[in-house]
């Protein structure tokens, strides 16, 4: 029995092929060099998309179709501003410079996953000690931390979006802000115990 034809891939299909498969999507800008805003603008939009900075002004992204679609937005921000750019698609790109990319992208995850996970054992979970310390136990405080955790839940998420290569640190990082909740409700739990029931 004859097998089935290969499905051919689509920038659309992320089960037919892995992002590290290429193809890759490629930046190279122009952008003024006044008012310094604007460059930074440029670049800030680029990093909330993930994308890898391979020199100055040039800047790689897997051919994902939300990719594609932020990048139109990144170029028209720069047609805005007066500068120029040439996008391109890499479909035959040499293993080294594959690796080169992948290696990239994985580091940048790790690097978030890292920051996410000091985040919690160094601000997070000491703001909860010191709280307890003072014996701070109010609705408002638990009410800032709450705030606090739901940043860190949407900082995780963004991270987890553009983490295409499976970089290490997820597990760790996902562990450490499930503490970081759980503390919280253990804190929460005794300032109801102190202000509310208390009172019954």
């Amino acid at each position: 029995m004859p097998s089935a034809p290969r499905r051919p891939a689509s920038t659309t299909d992320t089960e037919a092929t892995s992002p590290a498969d290429g193809p890759w999507l490629m930046l190279i800008y122009r952008v003024p060099s006044e008012p310094s805003k604007a460059r930074v603008a440029v670049w800030r939009e680029l990093k909330r998309l993930g994308g890898l900075y391979v020199q100055q002004a040039v800047c790689v992204l897997p051919d994902r179709a939300e990719l594609r679609a932020g990048l139109d937005k990144v170029r028209r921000r720069i047609d805005e501003l007066g500068g120029s750019h040439i996008f391109l698609v890499l479909r035959d790109v040499e293993p080294d410079t594959t690796q080169q990319f992948v290696d990239g992208f994985r580091g940048q995850s790790e690097k978030d996953f890292k920051e996410i996970i000091e985040e919690c054992d160094t601000k997070f979970v000491k703001e909860i000690e010191f709280e307890r310390f003072r014996e701070n136990y109010t609705y408002e405080e638990a009410e800032e931390i709450r705030q606090d955790l739901e940043k860190l839940k949407r900082w995780l998420e963004r991270v987890e979006a553009r983490d295409w290569m499976r970089a290490p640190g997820r597990d760790l990082a996902r562990q450490r802000v499930a503490d970081c909740e759980q503390l919280l409700e253990q804190f929460e739990a005794d300032v109801y115990e102190r202000t509310v029931s208390g009172k019954d």
